[in-house]
């Protein structure tokens, strides 16, 4: 269990934590398990929710875009 007063995150860790979030859907489960985990570091937990917010905005951009399209594709 890693101490949350430890400080900040090293080079190194941050860049495992970038790798693991380069796997599809390994990604999504490794920032939900980052951001709700009583063990995570508040700074990576506190980035693994800024990233979920960003990814579920986009999701919601995506099917917004993908939808206008149909529908301006059905007009013609």
């Amino acid at each position: 269990m890693q101490d949350i007063n430890q400080g900040t995150q090293s080079v190194g860790q941050w860049m495992l934590t970038l790798l693991i979030t380069f796997i599809p859907l390994v990604n999504i489960i490794a920032l939900l398990i980052w951001a709700f985990g009583s063990s995570t570091h508040p700074e990576k937990s506190n980035w693994a929710k800024a990233m979920l917010i960003w990814f579920a905005i986009f999701i919601g951009l995506s099917l917004l875009m993908t939808l206008l399209g149909l529908g301006a594709g059905s007009a013609m």
